[in-house]
């Protein structure tokens, strides 16, 4: 574990200097700079100290929290394949997460999943395809490369006109679908 490094993001994190840092351990700067670089070790005392002011313990400090996923491919995708389209969640459980991205495909004269009216905000990217954005009383045609941005303060759907698939890139916060 790297000790120096922990201490310094949790500093980070409550917005101190090290200075400020110092005053409130009654330490000396250089001690805690010495700390955060690893050239140094703290006693068990000084340490607990330190974690006091920047709002930890020492069992949180030594919990090893489990390095979370950050890269996703294709084996890792849940897709759910219905008559008209096809929802690929690209992230798995997003659910947990601020914001829930999909791929979406529509099939020629399809339409997706409606939407009801929500607190959220919506982020659509037409990776394929030229697609009806259907926003309350609203419709925009948008077509591959083009954008939408939405709150979901309406009813909204997407839908494919067109005789081609439609992909769409569709990401929603907090998580709706």
């Amino acid at each position: 574990m790297d000790i120096g490094y922990k201490i310094k993001q949790l500093r980070l994190q409550k917005g101190l200097t090290l200075e400020e840092l110092a005053s409130r351990c009654e330490l000396t700067k250089g001690f805690l700079s010495q700390l955060e670089r690893n050239l140094t070790s703290p006693s068990i005392s000084t340490l607990d100290d330190i974690l006091e002011v920047l709002g930890s313990t020492l069992s949180d400090f030594f919990l090893e929290e489990k390095e979370e996923k950050v890269t996703f491919q294709g084996k890792d995708f849940y897709v759910d394949e219905r008559e008209e389209y096809t929802v690929n969640w690209i992230v798995p459980n997003s659910q947990k997460n601020e914001m829930e991205p999909i791929l979406l495909e529509l099939l020629p004269g399809a339409k997706s999943f409606e939407v009801n009216p929500n607190d959220g905000e919506e982020f659509g990217y037409v990776l394929e395809g030229r697609i009806t954005l259907v926003n309350g009383n609203n419709e925009y045609v948008l077509k591959k490369g083009e954008t939408f941005y939405l709150n979901g303060k309406y009813h909204h759907f997407i839908r494919n006109d067109k005789k081609s698939v439609a992909k769409i890139l569709w990401i929603s916060t907090p998580p709706l679908f």
